[in-house]
Order: structure tokens, then C-alpha cells, then sequence
């Protein structure tokens, strides 16, 4: 059990708060760890102590800034197989996943670290004698980070590592479904001595403690990856004070595989980009369309790989996928096939809880593959953020375009071809922030992770991930040389 209170004006606290949350194994329901939770009181004194802190910390130099930042992910390194093994106990994801995730985090924060020396403004010319414009670059002050529950560590320090090097404060909350790794950086705070108040933690639920971050005066921009349905509830609870969103919500990734593809890496691919963490990723293969001359082909070879997928204890080595994060996952999936099969879907694989003893306990589904034949069945349209995998056939270039932009969403998408006229045409057809052309999923730091539609405003990553924890002061210097 990993007991962990709020982490607020530099140490441990439990603040207001009268119950916990608890945290159990999607493997197998036993507890393995609990949090406050915390009230609105809770949240204004984050936020108190976040403003308190903001004007001092924006005043160090961005390089003295990044040497904190450094020396957490340092802290973070030391510490990386406990950090993973908490992610596996929380969340579920296999441990080779889960050391991926710490990896990760590390990477964010080192390259936020080096982003200390990129932070730029502009020197305008004037129209008028005597005169320079400039555009600087300044912190937004007090900020808030909303973070989701499939990768809640690397999504923290995301966030955290270009708000800080910008010269912001920054309030944390977790989900709470998987708090803990996130709560567990109040250690490393402490050990690395960053000034008090300047990145806090609050774990509670998204209507008092989410909202009460968000509406609250103090608050200049808040971040959030999440759901569409909590991007909306953002947008409303913001729109008082017109506070700041960056909003990374959901997706349904289109994964299109034309005639001339290199079929096997299109297979593994779309296998990898389904699968891994269990389908619960942003960014996952949702819906396959796949060109009418290689159909079957693909279809068998993608089955047979599905098929191949080692499902178990995610603290084993070998294992490939774990558990749903929560039951009302589990029961999510199962009521989506139905409607899938109802609207005329086929099941080609999997489609239920998984059986036997070792699946008499957590949140077990089965890899599952669905063919479809009509571009608005269920799971074609409703992001499903699980191991369903969707196969539709599609007689053209042409076709497959019209299908994947028939979404709401727009965050990412796959093209899989060697066709320089399609790649061109993706460019400027293809309605997604976000495109992987013949590979897997997975953004790198120094790109840019930004959606369109339902799927959000702002991004993350890369120079225009840190410029968006930046806002532009214009001075109009006039000045005398005489």
C-alpha cells in the first residue's frame, strides 16, 4: 500500500480532506494505494501557494530554471523501476510498457530543461522615428495541468517541465484512477529543494477539485488531456474568467492501408498501434481501412497476429497486453460490440471478458476484432479506447479519405503507402492534426501533438508545445538619439 497526501507549499499535507481515494490493481481488484480527497479549500490553497510563489520563480533565469527541472529528472531516474512498477500496479499496463512511460517522462523534462535556451521574442521595425517594437515572450503566471488516467505520469511531466522552464507555477491534478506514480514527485521536490509553491499536487474529483482549478480566478491556463465529454465541461467552467485552454481530448485514428503497402510492417504496425496499453492510447489504430485488392490478405494476417498477443500478469516480462483500467471500461467495450453487431457488424474474434482462473479477478477483455460494412456503425464513430480492433474495406484512395475524415475527431491518423500523389494528397485532404505515414503510432518530443475537431485546441511538444506556455507582450519603444 502507497499511502500519499496532497503535496502543497513544498510537503505532504492531507488539507481538508475527510475521505480517501483508493487505488486498485486492474489485475486482480486488491488495493495498492490511496490518496485525499481533496476538497475546493484543498484546490484554492494550491492555487494560493502556486501565486505565492509565481512572481519569485519567473524572476531566476530560464537556465536557472531548467537546472531544477534537470536535477528531478535526475531524481526520476534513480528512481525509474519503483516509478514503473507503481504504473503497473495502477494502471495495469505491462512493465515493459510501464518502463517506457518513466522513459518517457524523463525525456520530457530533459528536453523542456533544454528548451531553457530557446524561449525568444521578436525585434520589430517601426513606422514611426525613433522607434522599435518588441515582442516578448512572458509567462502566464499560475497554471493547471489535468492529466489523464492511461500514461498520468509521462502526461504530468509533460506538462510540467515546459510550464516551469517558462516561468510559470503549476498546479497538478492526477486522475484519480491512477494518482500514485504522479503524487509520488512531491519526493523528488523535496529532494532537489524546488522553492515552495511552485509545482503542487492535489488529487479529488474532477467536479470540486478539477472545477474549482479551473474556474478559479487565479488560474491563467489550464492544460488538459482527457476526454472530449471533459474538454466540454472545461470550456464551460473556463469561459467566466476566459481562461486559457489547451485541450488534448479524444480520438478515432483512422489506420489506411492502400494497394501498394508494404503489407507485413502495415500488419504489425496497425497490430502495435491497436494493442499496446491495451488500447487505452490517444492516438491508437481505431478504425482499419484497407484497400479492396489486399483485404483478405490483410485481414488474415492481422487475425492470425491478434490471435499471437500475450495477455496475462502485466508484471511479467513477456507479457504483451493487461487489464482495462476499471470495470466500467470492460462493460463499456461489451455494450459498444453489441451495438456494433446490432447495426450489422461481424465478430470476427474475441468480443468478451476473458475466462478462466487467472481472469477470475480484475478488469480482462479479450483482443477483439470486428469487421464493419456502413461508415457510421458504432465503432466506427465512438472512440473505443480499448482492444477492439474495427476493419472496413475501401475500393480506393479516394474512398478511404472520404471515410476517415466522416469523424468528429481529428487527432491522429495512418497512412500506410508508398504512393507519393497519396502521401501529397494526405497533406492536404486528411482532416487530422497528427499523421503517422508507414509506422506505428508514438510522437516524438521535438514534433508537435495537436488535433483538430472534437479532439482539441493547442497541442503539445516541440517548439510550438513550449511557445504555448508563453504568451506575447508588445512594447513600442520610442526612444530619443539626439
Amino acid at each position: 500500500m502507497l499511502e500519499l497526501g496532497f503535496f502543497i507549499d513544498g510537503s505532504y499535507t492531507t488539507g481538508n480532506a475527510k475521505d480517501k481515494i483508493w487505488v486498485e490493481s486492474p489485475a486482480d481488484e486488491e488495493l495498492v494505494g490511496s490518496v485525499p480527497k481533496g476538497t475546493r479549500e484543498d484546490a484554492v490553497a494550491a492555487l494560493e501557494s502556486a501565486k505565492a510563489a509565481q512572481k519569485a520563480w519567473a524572476a531566476l533565469t530560464a537556465h536557472k530554471r531548467s537546472q531544477y527541472i534537470r536535477a528531478l529528472a535526475k531524481e526520476i531516474e534513480n528512481d525509474k523501476e519503483a516509478l514503473a512498477r507503481i504504473l503497473t500496479n495502477e494502471q495495469g499496463k505491462p512493465i515493459v510498457q510501464a518502463r517506457d512511460e518513466v522513459k518517457g517522462a524523463i525525456e520530457f523534462l530533459t528536453y523542456a530543461a533544454e528548451s531553457a535556451r530557446r524561449i525568444e521574442g521578436d525585434i520589430i521595425t517601426s513606422e514611426i522615428d525613433n522607434e522599435q517594437i518588441w515582442i516578448q515572450r512572458v509567462p502566464y503566471g499560475v497554471t493547471v495541468g489535468i492529466c489523464a488516467w492511461n500514461f498520468p505520469f509521462a502526461l504530468a511531466t509533460r506538462k510540467i517541465g515546459n510550464a516551469l522552464v517558462c516561468g510559470n507555477t503549476m498546479v497538478i491534478k492526477p486522475p484519480s484512477e491512477t494518482p500514485l506514480a504522479v503524487m509520488k514527485l512531491g519526493e523528488y521536490l523535496q529532494k532537489i529543494h524546488l522553492p515552495k509553491g511552485v509545482l503542487n499536487l492535489i488529487t479529488g474529483s474532477g467536479s470540486e477539485v478539477g472545477d474549482e482549478l479551473v474556474r478559479n480566478p487565479i488560474t491563467s491556463l489550464v492544460t488538459l488531456t482527457g476526454s472530449t465529454g471533459a474538454g466540454r465541461q472545461l470550456y464551460h467552467a473556463a469561459a467566466d474568467n476566459i481562461t486559457v485552454l489547451h485541450l488534448e481530448l479524444g480520438g478515432k485514428a483512422p489506420f489506411i492501408v492502400m494497394e501498394d503497402a508494404d503489407l507485413e510492417k502495415a500488419v504489425q504496425a496497425a497490430v502495435d498501434s491497436r494493442f499496446y496499453n491495451c488500447g487505452q492510447v490517444c492516438t491508437c489504430n481505431e478504425r482499419m481501412y484497407i484497400h479492396k485488392s489486399i483485404y483478405n490478405t490483410f485481414k488474415e494476417r492481422f487475425i492470425e497476429k491478434v490471435k499471437a498477443i500475450k495477455v496475462g500478469n502485466p508484471m511479467l516480462e513477456d507479457t504483451e497486453m493487461g487489464p482495462k483500467v476499471n470495470r466500467d471500461e470492460v462493460n463499456k467495450l461489451e455494450e459498444l460490440i453489441s451495438r456494433s453487431i446490432s447495426e450489422g457488424g461481424k465478430l470476427l474474434l474475441g468480443g468478451s471478458r476473458l475466462k478462466g482462473d487467472e481472469y477470475s479477478k480484475g478488469n480482462w477483455f479479450a483482443p477483439s476484432v470486428v469487421e464493419v460494412y456502413d461508415n457510421q456503425n458504432t465503432l466506427v464513430q465512438e472512440e473505443t479506447f480499448g482492444p477492439v480492433a474495427v476493419i472496413m474495406q475501401v475500393d480506393s484512395f479516394d474512398h478511404a479519405i472520404e471515410l476517415a475524415n466522416q469523424c468528429n475527431y481529428g487527432l491522429s491518423s495512418y497512412l500506410f503507402t508508398n504512393n507519393a500523389k497519396y502521401i501529397m494528397r494526405m497533406v492536404n485532404e486528411l482532416e487530422f492534426g497528427e499523421v503517422y505515414v508507414n509506422r506505428k503510432n508514438g510522437e516524438l518530443i521535438n514534433g508537435f501533438h495537436n488535433g483538430f475537431k472534437w479532439s482539441g485546441v493547442g497541442g503539445e511538444d516541440g517548439k510550438y508545445g513550449l511557445e504555448g506556455y508563453l504568451q506575447k507582450k508588445t512594447v513600442y519603444l520610442n526612444y530619443d538619439i539626439k
